[in-house]
Parts: C-alpha cells; sequence; structure tokens
C-alpha cells in the first residue's frame, strides 16, 4: 500500500506542477514577464522554500524527469543547428562563445576570491574558491533562454547567433570546471584528483558526443521508412527517453548528448526532420513546464550569513559583467554583425542546471576544505550557486527579451498557418464591395461586371438588405443574349444568398469552408441587419496573408 500512495503522490505532484505552473505563467505574461520566470516562481512556492508540497524526498524521484526533459530541450536545440548557419557565420559563434565563458570566469573568479580571501585569511582557498566559482559561472542554461525565444517565436541573426552559443556553451563550461576544479584540489592539497577529473572530463564529453551522434544517424535512417509525422514523434520520444536513460545510467552529459543527436537530424535529414521538430516542440509544453517548476522547487531560501549575501552579489554582478563584456569583445574581434556585438550578451545571463549541477560535485570535492571553523569550502560554493540561480533566472529570460525586442525579432518566426490563425475574415474581406439593385436593368449589370473584378455581387432592395447575389458565373449563358439586357432585372436572374461566414468568423474556418464548397469569393452580411457589408475573396485573403508575413519575417 506505501508503494501504491507513494506513485499516486508523484502523479499528484506532477499534476499541481503543470496547472500551476501553467497558472504562474499566464499571470507573468498578463504583466509583459517572459512565462518562464512564472513556471519558477510557481516551484518557489509549492517547493522547499514555500510550501514544501515538493518535499526532499520527492526530488530525487524526480530527478529523472529532469534528465528527459533536458533531453528533450538538448534535442531541440540541436535541431537549430544547421550547417548552413555554421558555415557562415560559425567563426563569429565561437568567438562570442569564448569571450562570454572566459568573460564570466575571470571577472567572477577574480571578485569572489578577493572576497574568500578576506573573509579566510587563506590565500591558496581562496584563489581555489575563486577558479571554481568562475568555472561554474561560464555555464549558460539553455532552457530559459530558448523557451523565451520560442515564446515570443523570435526569429532573426540574434536569435540564429544566441541559439548557437548557448548550445555550444555546455561543452566549454565542463572543460572550464574541469581545469577549475583540478587547480583547486593543487592548490589545497588534493592533487591526486586531477587526472581523475580530466579522465572524466573525457569520457562525459567525448562519450555524450559519440552516443548523440550514433542516436542521430539511426533516426534520421528511421525516419526515411516512416510513413507519418505521427510515427516519427513517438520514435524521436522513445529515442530521447533511451538517451536520457542512458546518460543518467553512466553520468554523461544529457544535454550534449541529445544536442548531437538533434543536429545530426536536422543536417542529415532535413526534410523529413523539421516537420517532426515543430510536432515535438508543441508536444512537449508540458514537460517544459514541470521542469522549471522543479527548477524552482529546489532553490532553497534560507538564512545565511552577510558575508555569504555579499558573495552572492558579486557572483550576479561580474558573472552579468563578465557575460555581456566578453560576448562584445569576441564579437568585435571576430568582426561579426553589430546587432550580435550590442545585443547578445543580454541572452547569456540565464544559470541553470548545468551550474547547479557543477556545483554540486565542486561541493563533494571541495568538502573537506575548510574555510571557516564549521564552514567547508564545498557548502559554500553550493549555497552561493544555489542563491544566484534564483537571481540570475529571474534577470536572464526578462534581459533575453529585452534583446530580441530591441532588435526587432519580437514575433517573425511564424508562418502563413500562424498568420491566417490570427485573423478574422472582417480583417481581410473588401469592406466596400460595388452592389446591384434589385431593379437594375441587366445592360448597368454587364455594365459593372466589366469595370470591376468581383465575382459575387450582393443584389440589395430599397432599404438596403440583401436580397440575392448575381454572381459571373450565373450570367456566362446571358452574355450572347443582349436583345434581353434592356428590359430584364438584376431580381429576375439573382439566386439566394449561401451564407457561410459573417465579419466574425475565424479566417481558417472560412478558407476551410470555401474550399469545400470550391468557391473563391462570397457575400459577408451583417446578421441583424442583413446588410452586405463586404466581400471575402479567399485569393486576395492569401495575398494579404503573405504581405503579412514577410513584414512579420522583416523580408
Amino acid at each position: 500500500m506505501p508503494h501504491h500512495q507513494g506513485q499516486l503522490g508523484i502523479l499528484l505532484i506532477l499534476g499541481i506542477g503543470v496547472f500551476g505552473g501553467i497558472l504562474g505563467a499566464w499571470l507573468f505574461q498578463r504583466l509583459r514577464i517572459p512565462q518562464v520566470i512564472g513556471y519558477i516562481a510557481i516551484g518557489l512556492l509549492i517547493g522547499q522554500s514555500g510550501f514544501g508540497i515538493i518535499g526532499q524526498l520527492e526530488l530525487p524521484t524526480l530527478r529523472p524527469f529532469s534528465y528527459l526533459a533536458l533531453a528533450v530541450i538538448g534535442f531541440l536545440v540541436g535541431g537549430e543547428l544547421e550547417s548552413k548557419t555554421f558555415r557562415q557565420y560559425g567563426r563569429q559563434f565561437i568567438g562570442i562563445l569564448f569571450g562570454e565563458c572566459l568573460g564570466a570566469f575571470f571577472l567572477v573568479g577574480l571578485s569572489s576570491g578577493i572576497l574568500v580571501y578576506f573573509v579566510s585569511g587563506q590565500a591558496l582557498v581562496a584563489i581555489a574558491a575563486g577558479v571554481v566559482f568562475g568555472a561554474i559561472s561560464s555555464a549558460t542554461d539553455p532552457a530559459s533562454t530558448l523557451d523565451v525565444l520560442w515564446e515570443y517565436r523570435s526569429k532573426g541573426m540574434l536569435t540564429t547567433g544566441l541559439i548557437s552559443v548557448v548550445a555550444l556553451d555546455d561543452a566549454l563550461a565542463l572543460a572550464l570546471y574541469a581545469v577549475g576544479t583540478s587547480l583547486a584540489n593543487v592548490l589545497v592539497g588534493e592533487g591526486g584528483g586531477v587526472m581523475e577529473v580530466f579522465y572524466t572530463l573525457g569520457v562525459e564529453l567525448i562519450g555524450s558526443s559519440i552516443i548523440g551522434v550514433a542516436a542521430g544517424f539511426s533516426l534520421s535512417i528511421l525516419l526515411h521508412h516512416s510513413k507519418s509525422v505521427e510515427r516519427s514523434l513517438t520514435l524521436v520520444v522513445g529515442a530521447l527517453f533511451l538517451l536520457a536513460g542512458l546518460c543518467f545510467a553512466l553520468h554523461l552529459d544529457v544535454i550534449l548528448c541529445a544536442m548531437a543527436a538533434g543536429a545530426v537530424m536536422i543536417n542529415h535529414s532535413p526534410r523529413r526532420s523539421k516537420p517532426m521538430m515543430k510536432t515535438l516542440r508543441e508536444f512537449s509544453g508540458p514537460i517544459y513546464v514541470m521542469f522549471f517548476v522543479l527548477v524552482g522547487a529546489r532553490l532553497e531560501l534560507y538564512a545565511q550569513a552577510g558575508w555569504m549575501w555579499g558573495l552572492v552579489a558579486l557572483y550576479v554582478l561580474f558573472r552579468s559583467i563578465g557575460k555581456y563584456a566578453g560576448s562584445w569583445l569576441g564579437a568585435t574581434l571576430s568582426h561579426s554583425p553589430a546587432v550580435l556585438k550590442h545585443y547578445i550578451g543580454f541572452g547569456l545571463f540565464a544559470q541553470g542546471g548545468v551550474a547547479v549541477g557543477l556545483s554540486m560535485m565542486a561541493g563533494q570535492h571541495l568538502s573537506e576544505v575548510m574555510l571557516l571553523p564549521g564552514l567547508d569550502l564545498g557548502t559554500v560554493v553550493v549555497s552561493t550557486v544555489t542563491a544566484t540561480t534564483l537571481s540570475v533566472q529571474l534577470l536572464g529570460p526578462a534581459s533575453v527579451k529585452y534583446a530580441i525586442t530591441k532588435t526587432d525579432e519580437l514575433g517573425r518566426n511564424v508562418t502563413e498557418e500562424d498568420i491566417i490563425q490570427e485573423l478574422t475574415v472582417g480583417e481581410v474581406m473588401n469592406h466596400d464591395p460595388v452592389l446591384v439593385a434589385e431593379n437594375e436593368l441587366l445592360g448597368g449589370v454587364f455594365e459593372k461586371l466589366s469595370k470591376h473584378d468581383q465575382l459575387v455581387y450582393p443584389v440589395v432592395n430599397p432599404e438596403g438588405t440583401c436580397a440575392g447575389v448575381i454572381s459571373l458565373q450565373s450570367l456566362k449563358t446571358l452574355f450572347v443574349e443582349q436583345e434581353i439586357w434592356s428590359w430584364m432585372i438584376a431580381g429576375d436572374v439573382m439566386v439566394p444568398v449561401q451564407e457561410i461566414v459573417t465579419a466574425d468568423t475565424p479566417l481558417e474556418e472560412a478558407m476551410n469552408q470555401m474550399r469545400q464548397m470550391e468557391a473563391e469569393e462570397t457575400i459577408v452580411r451583417n446578421p441583424g441587419t442583413g446588410k452586405p457589408v463586404g466581400i471575402f475573396d479567399t485569393r486576395a485573403a492569401r495575398r494579404l496573408v503573405t504581405r503579412k508575413l514577410m513584414q512579420r519575417q522583416g523580408v
């Protein structure tokens, strides 16, 4: 019985997390704040720092779910890494990557090392702390950054640069961490672990990459035999479960592994992969929500010494400066476009699971190094990085939104289907249609047909109400009978109105109905008065949608 109760508890927590996260996102979006902050805020409320609904016992149980979420995130990130982009801008992206990582590494390392020295009076311990803090600060959270880009449908040079840099950031941060931890071990007299750390790093990076590349090629082959997007999605989700489980068991980097798989797929089978990637992104909504709720639930805000809050403030300040200044310098030296040089740094502030994971590893390595009586360096590292993660998770998404807004990339990643779903018939119809009086002679009707390109003409009675409709098709048989034009009137040849749309009808629904009727034009009437208010022309609607799409994409 207890076993079943535990299962019910986990399901209930997942339900509370997803529904609560959606409500939090809705509230924050109403305040014009990125939705990811709403997810994290709900996590804080139901987690360790709030009501404790998600407690210490549940968090380890939910850890595999976080691995699956990271696998989905990494796979979708990899799906954005098309080779043509790197052939064109690879040098600039690499320059920015090294600049922002090393900028945060040196500034955070120097500032935190100085503070730790003043507190402890131990030079070697201070240097070790600075190196570890600097290495951890170099990591950027791809999940929250991409969530903002996708939420606001961003597209352009800055968006492409951000996706590419945060995708590669994980590997470089791991390398800096390995070097930093090794140096820290040497400084505090634990030098025997240096080779072990480098060996672990090599296995993690190379192993993750090899498994990811192999999975990507295997999925590409399987997709060639898949007959539908739904089956392709099932294959990919199954593969991501396998990758997440394998990385969890072998202690590999799940983001790097899944990213490699996604990158291989999108470049090896782009035609089949892109529709599947779009479907996966739509399917992964609840996974994203729960992942960020768990990020908030893990954050513990508890009382700690005043100097440690000072360390948190220095870390956040100099990490932000290092990310921005480093990316600016890297972009300048690599001759990147101005939009990257001035704004990409704002998109690199977020810090998440990678940094927290590295801090946990550092906490184990440095647990024997005493900074003050009763306080070891490992505890300081974990506490500080946890507190800073909350700060930069609130700062990071807002900064990403600011950057894509300033560069006018917000809302550009749209398709014709997206535009159609946003519009109604009233927004695309001809509001000034040519009308035909019910008692108008056919001669006058044909004269109007020769001057205008409408296919259907509303026939109105003296009160202005639509009595019927005349179409170009229905008058074809009367073209040659000009002798009747002088005495026959419009009311004699009009047909009843087949009203299928109003001005409030969604454009997508109206176009589907017109397609089923094999018609291109129809009259739009006011449902209350019966008076014609416009002509809905599907050809004109498509032209308007195309223009709006080009405007949104900046073409």
